[in-house]
C-alpha cells in the first residue's frame, strides 16, 4: 500500500515508518520538523519505498494515489505544545480538517487520528474508559493541546457521520522509547537524562501523581491493529499500559537502573498548572475489538530506552565541546 504518515519524523512517527516499511509498504513521511527530527529517519532516506516531504498540515495537502493516512502531526509534550499554543491548536483542528479532506479526495480512504489521553484532562473517573467525557480546563495553559485534540476527534466523527469517512481514533497514553528527543520535556526523558548526567531529578510536587507508561513498540502494534480493523470500528480506543506508577516510583526505578548516578530526587514546590493527578487506561475495549494488550513491562522497555539516551548524552556532550 501507499501510506502517508504526517508527523513521520517524530518519536512515534519514525517507529511507525519503519514498521510499515518492514511490511513492504510504500511510506510517505510528511513533517515540518517543528518537533520532528531528521536524525530519526536518516537511515530510511535511501530506502526506495520511503519518501520524505517537508510540509505542514495546516496548509492544504496535495497527494494522490494514497491507500491509508496516519495523522500524527502535532507537538505532544507540554513544553513543545505550549511554545506556540495557537499553532498547536491550528495543527490539531485546521490540520485535522485538511487531512480528512485529503482522505476524501483519495476516495475516502482510512485515516487514523493520533489522539491522546489528555482528552480526559484531570480525570474524575479512574481508570479512564472511552465513554468518559473528561475534566478539561478549556481556558488553561494546556487547553491548546487538550481541547485541540478533543476538537479533532469531533471533526473525525462528523466526517464519519456525514461522508462515511473510515476514521479510526486512538487515544494514546504516556509512551516512551528510543528516538525520544532528550530535550522534549516529558517525564521519562527528563528523569533519564538528569540521572545520566548526575543532575538532581526534578519532582514537581510530592511525586504522587500517577502515570501509565507504555513502550513504543506496543503502541505501534495497537495503532496498526486499529487501522487494519475490518469491523467498521472507529474508536476512540485507549492504547496504553494499565500498569500505574507514581512519578516518584518512576524516578526510583530509573535511579536503580543507573546505579552509577549521583543524582537525588528533589521536590520542586511549583506544580505544573492543570497537571493531571492520576492517569490509567481501561483497555478492555482494545482487548475486545482489536485483540490488543501491551507486552512490554516498564523495566523491559526502560532498558533499551536508557541505552539510547546514554548515546544521545555522549553525542550532545561532543557537540557542545
Amino acid at each position: 500500500m501507499k501510506i502517508l504518515i504526517t508527523g513521520g519524523a517524530g518519536f512515534v512517527g519514525s517507529h511507525l515508518c519503519r514498521k510499515l516499511l518492514e511490511a513492504n509498504n510504500d511510506v510517505i513521511c510528511m513533517d515540518n520538523f517543528y518537533t520532528g527530527r531528521k536524525q530519526n529517519i536518516a537511515d530510511l532516506l535511501n530506502n526506495p519505498h520511503f519518501r520524505l516531504i517537508e510540509g505542514d498540515i495546516t496548509l492544504p495537502i496535495e497527494q494522490e494515489g494514497l491507500d491509508q493516512i496516519y495523522n500524527l502531526a502535532c507537538p505532544a509534550s507540554p513544553p513543545a505544545y505550549q511554545k506556540d499554543p495557537i499553532y498547536t491548536w491550528r495543527t490539531s483542528v485546521f490540520g485535522m480538517n485538511n487531512v480528512l479532506e485529503l482522505s476524501r479526495r483519495n476516495g475516502n480512504i482510512p485515516i487514523l487520528q493520533a489522539s491522546t489521553s489528555e482528552v480526559y484532562g484531570d480525570p474524575l473517573e479512574h481508570p479512564q474508559k472511552e465513554s468518559y467525557w473528561g475534566n478539561v480546563n478549556p481556558c488553561g495553559v494546556r487547553s491548546c493541546y487538550d481541547e485541540g485534540k478533543r476538537a479533532a476527534e469531533s471533526i473525525c466523527m462528523d466526517f464519519f457521520r456525514k461522508y462515511k469517512t473510515p476514521v479510526r481514533i486512538v487515544r494514546i497514553f504516556n509512551t516512551y522509547g528510543p528516538a525520544m528527543d532528550p530535550q522534549d520535556g516529558r517525564v521519562v526523558s527528563n528523569f533519564i537524562v538528569q540521572t545520566l548526567t548526575n543532575q538532581d531529578i526534578s519532582m514537581y510536587g510530592d511525586g504522587m501523581q500517577t502515570r501509565s507508561f507504555q513502550y513504543v513498540s506496543d503502541l505501534i502494534k495497537g495503532m496498526i491493529k486499529l487501522m487494519e480493523n475490518k469491523a467498521g470500528f472507529t474508536g476512540p480506543v485507549n492504547i496504553g499500559n494499565p500498569g500505574e506508577y507514581t512519578l516518584k516510583q518512576l524516578a526510583e526505578i530509573i535511579l536503580e537502573m543507573i546505579p552509577e548516578s549521583k543524582s537525588k530526587i528533589v521536590e520542586q514546590k511549583n506544580i505544573r498548572e492543570d497537571d493531571p493527578r492520576i492517569r490509567k487506561p481501561d483497555i478492555s475495549l482494545a482487548k475486545k475489538m482489536l485483540g490488543w494488550e501491551p507486552e512490554i513491562s516498564l523495566t523491559e522497555g526502560l532498558t533499551p530506552t536508557i541505552e539510547y539516551f546514554r548515546k544521545e548524552v555522549v553525542v550532545d556532550r561532543n557537540r557542545k565541546s
